[in-house]
């Protein structure tokens, strides 16, 4: 028995218990396999639920048990870190036939994903609001701490990733949504599509003052810049880069 025929019959409920499984008397253990493999099913299934509560919402429970097992079966973990299974997931959602008619559906799912990368990324020391009074602050390299992530969304996906979890109907059109993360719990922040540039610019060791000159005509720049300090976003740029 290989170990690819093991993970497959683990993975699939119908699939026979592999051959040569025995207990340590040499008695077949098909009960206690399909115990496990049940356990395996459940485990990961939770942990998408948990990664992902804004689509089990969206999709209703029944559903999303549903599809979660078809995902899982598809996609097995490729990390021991359970916590971050699901990168594929929105891929897979956005290939999902019956979910063609909810396109939106890929983008709240990265979101969720990165909000999860956000909360495990590495700590690091956040240049202060008065640290970027100093003269020079516009014309320094920065970068962006781990934490900090964004995705361009053609939907107001952080809206609608709101709205998924009890908040108000979501509103306006596509969006940059930035995840920053002051402390141990991230925020998704939505701005004009296109602020994505000046995130990658900064990440790069683009000066602040330079960086800001790709921002689109919609952003709010005090807004913007609150949110980049207030989220502990910038760090100087001898610190580590985001990845």
């Amino acid at each position: 028995m290989t170990q690819s025929a093991f993970i497959a019959a683990v993975l699939d409920p119908d699939a026979p218990v592999p051959m040569g499984l025995t207990d340590a008397s040499g008695h077949p253990v098909a009960a206690r396999f399909n115990v496990y493999r049940n356990n395996v099913a459940v485990s990961l299934k939770e942990a998408l639920s948990s990664g992902f509560p804004a689509i089990k919402s969206l999709l209703g429970a029944a559903f999303f048990d549903a599809m979660t097992g078809v995902y899982l079966r598809a996609h097995p973990p490729k990390s021991p870190r359970l916590a971050l299974y699901g990168e594929t997931f929105p891929e897979f959602l956005a290939g999902f036939e019956p979910l063609r008619h909810l396109p939106y559906l890929p983008d709240v799912a990265r979101l969720e994903y990165v909000l999860h990368q956000s909360y495990h990324a590495a700590d690091a020391t956040a240049l202060t609001a008065d640290a970027m009074q100093n003269p020079d602050a516009l014309i320094r390299p920065l970068r962006l701490a781990p934490s900090v992530f964004w995705i361009e969304s053609a939907y107001p996906v952080t809206q609608i990733h709101a709205a998924a979890l009890g908040g108000s109907n979501p509103t306006g059109g596509g969006e940059t949504a930035l995840i920053t993360r002051a402390a141990f719990d991230p925020v998704a922040t939505g701005f004009p599509p296109g602020t994505s540039a000046v995130l990658t610019a900064l990440n790069a060791g683009t000066p602040l003052g330079e960086a800001i000159d790709l921002a689109p005509a919609a952003l709010d720049l005090s807004a913007f810049l609150c949110a980049l300090l207030t989220g502990g976003a910038l760090i100087s740029s001898q610190d580590s880069a985001h990845v």
